[in-house]
């Protein structure tokens, strides 16, 4: 597992395991969950931070495009379709057709899932 880490918040280029994202939501929200920003395009993804908006600033930082990045919660100990919540302030977006905190385009919730099920071991 590579980390880049910039304060609390970490960039997951490599796998990551579920026990690790368990230990990073003990740091912010009592172990339920740990939010997350995925970059579509690169299939890479920040986590660790307080605020969706502190992971987006770092992936911006390294060279991301905000238009390919996008919020989520990710809640270690759950399976299934729970696992994945598309809710952040990051994805409001009215010029990019999401006019609200989830993910409206179901292309773009497939490749978000799809590159947190690579990453997440």
């Amino acid at each position: 597992m590579q980390w880049n880490i910039h304060d609390d918040v970490r960039i997951v280029r490599d796998k990551i395991f579920r026990e690790d994202l368990k230990q990073l939501a003990e740091r912010w929200f009592g172990g339920e969950f740990v939010k997350a920003v995925v970059d579509v395009e690169q299939s890479i993804m920040a986590v660790g931070g307080e605020l969706h908006a502190d992971e987006e600033a770092l992936l911006l930082e390294e060279g991301s495009k905000q238009s390919n990045l996008w919020g989520i919660n990710i809640y270690p100990a759950k399976t299934g379709d729970e696992w994945i919540e598309f809710d952040s302030m990051v994805n409001i977006r009215p010029r990019h057709n999401n006019r609200s905190r989830g993910v409206e385009d179901p292309v773009i919730r497939k490749k978000i899932v799809a590159v947190v099920s690579n990453l997440v071991s």
